[in-house]
């Protein structure tokens, strides 16, 4: 997975550096949460010490407008979750609000209805998300 990250990154003329190896490495383990982008500069930290804030919120900005990762804007601060499906153009996603386990949803049955409700546009991608508890959380309600 993290190959093909690495090949897009290349695909878009960016260099492959220890770093950005280390940031796609520790990203990858986020494919089914977001993390904060905080964790994600500590964590780049600690590995690289004399790295500054600057260089890794602007590989962040980078590998998003590659399609590497996907970020949200939470009250907290902006997150990141490494994105696992790089083919696809819009994404689905079930968020628990409990555990933050994100699930896709796999089929995109308004995509159609999107594009005729939008004649003349071009629609490069979209993000649908819904937010609740998870059956595994819910699990662990009936059991407390």
């Amino acid at each position: 997975m993290i190959d093909e990250a690495i090949q897009i990154l290349k695909e878009n003329k960016l260099k492959i550096t220890k770093q950005r190896t280390e940031l796609l490495k520790y990203l990858s383990n986020f494919q089914h949460s977001y993390v904060d982008i905080t964790q994600v500069d500590d964590y780049m930290r600690e590995i690289f010490p004399g790295l500054s804030h600057n260089t890794i919120y602007r590989n962040i900005r980078d590998f998003k407008r590659v399609g590497i990762i996907e970020m949200q804007q939470r009250a907290t601060g902006a997150c990141v979750k490494y994105q696992c499906d790089f083919g696809h153009i819009h994404h689905h996603h079930f968020i628990c609000k409990k555990c933050g386990n994100v699930t896709e949803i796999p089929d995109c049955s308004f995509e159609n209805e999107i594009m005729q409700n939008l004649p003349g546009y071009q629609v490069d991608g979209h993000r649908f998300e819904v937010y609740g508890t998870c059956s595994e959380c819910l699990a662990k309600e009936k059991i407390n």
